[in-house]
């Protein structure tokens, strides 16, 4: 618990020294310290395969950053609302939404505790539109201290209660995946919410996503040269592959022999509690900015 804390805070520096654009895909650089810790701590064996899924990660990453866009800020949350409300974004919004409806109302009751893409489809697509709230937060709280007060706009309480909203919808099926993980772990059930399955999936379905409506709603690829824009998914596809070749590699977790207790449902939902922190986090840059 004491280093979650620690790493949430040093998360946060993160978010403050650097655009959310380039934080969110770095995200799977964490995924190799543990790796490496766990090897060096735990004991846990590092194979060929998991070392170079940590190269990858790294080239990947590299690759990021080298040619990431330049963060544009809007000036006013009334700004944000006219791209928020672009025929593009609305489209995007009104796919996410729709998918979401049909993966919670159709497909989870029948489906969702065998297949791993309805709950995390329902995360990833919730996901990426709480993403683009809390950084409309973010920029009214800073205008709001810098002295031009946002409170008064309605377009304000409107991203806050689309951002708490999503948020909650989010938590509610991550911590549905970490409940069944850890059922299926107890009862010798087939490791479909095994870690090294959905780690991966989850972490490319929501990083896809996250980019993809901050290129719509922001225009964050607006003015960057194709080769810049090819470089950049090149990147995010190693990152991907480095992260499922390293979670592919781990040694399976051994079955619990004793009774299921809550601690197994607390770390997990933990760490989905962990992947919203690092989405408020945003509001952080934009008020330090």
């Amino acid at each position: 618990m004491v280093t979650m804390i620690i790493g949430e805070i040093v998360n946060f520096v993160a978010y403050i020294f650097a655009p959310a654009v380039l934080v969110t895909p770095l995200g799977a650089l964490s995924i190799i310290v543990s790796a490496v810790l766990a090897h060096f701590i735990l004991k846990e064996r590092l194979q060929r395969m998991g070392v170079l899924g940590c190269v990858l990660c790294i080239v990947g990453s590299t690759v990021i950053v080298l040619h990431a866009p330049e963060e544009k800020t809007p000036s006013s949350v009334e700004q944000i609302w006219d791209l928020a409300t672009q025929p593009a974004f609305l489209l995007y919004t009104a796919s996410a939404v729709a998918v979401s409806l049909v993966l919670m109302l159709h497909c989870a009751p029948r489906v969702g505790q065998t297949n791993i893409l309805v709950y995390l489809g329902i995360c990833s697509a919730i996901g990426s539109l709480t993403v683009m709230s809390i950084k409309a937060i973010g920029i009214a709280i800073k205008l709001t201290l810098d002295g031009i007060n946002q409170a008064g706009y309605f377009q304000t309480w409107v991203f806050a209660m689309l951002a708490i909203s999503c948020i909650v919808i989010q938590l509610n099926y991550l911590n549905k995946v970490a409940t069944l993980r850890c059922f299926s772990t107890f009862f010798f059930l087939a490791d479909t919410f095994n870690t090294a399955v959905v780690s991966p999936v989850y972490y490319a379905m929501f990083t896809i996503l996250t980019i993809l409506a901050s290129a719509i709603m922001f225009k964050d690829w607006s003015g960057q040269s194709a080769s810049n824009i090819a470089s950049e998914i090149c990147g995010l596809i190693t990152v991907i592959s480095g992260t499922t070749v390293l979670h592919s590699t781990r040694d399976p977790d051994p079955p619990s022999s004793g009774k299921l207790t809550s601690d197994c449902i607390n770390l997990e939902c933990g760490q989905s509690v962990k992947v919203v922190f690092n989405q408020i986090s945003i509001v952080l840059v934009e008020i330090h900015k």
